[in-house]
């Protein structure tokens, strides 16, 4: 069954959002917003079980490889199932 999959990563680009930086002019001024991840929310269509459409709101899966996700409390429906990432695994294939 196709669904929508929502995968959600990092808010912000940076691990102290706003703070000044290493070779800041000394009077500029951080915001925060100016920190925001761009690709922090990213959408894409995937085949699942059919099993998976019938599930109820707020059931969790781990999608072998990706990551665990839940049903979509709001937008998941059976003729239109949504999932979304609440934790990815650990991606240690570029650690060598």
């Amino acid at each position: 069954v196709e669904a929508e999959v929502r995968m959600v990563d990092r808010l912000f680009a940076v691990p102290a959002p706003g703070s000044r930086r290493e070779g800041d002019a000394p009077d500029l001024e951080r915001n925060f917003l100016d920190d925001l991840n761009p690709e922090s929310k990213s959408s894409v269509r995937a085949m699942l079980e059919p099993s998976l459409a019938a599930a109820a709101p707020e059931s969790r899966f781990q999608f072998e490889r990706h990551g665990y996700f839940v049903a979509d409390q709001k937008d998941h429906q059976a003729d239109k199932p949504v999932y979304n990432r609440t934790v990815t695994l650990r991606d240690s294939w570029s650690k060598g």
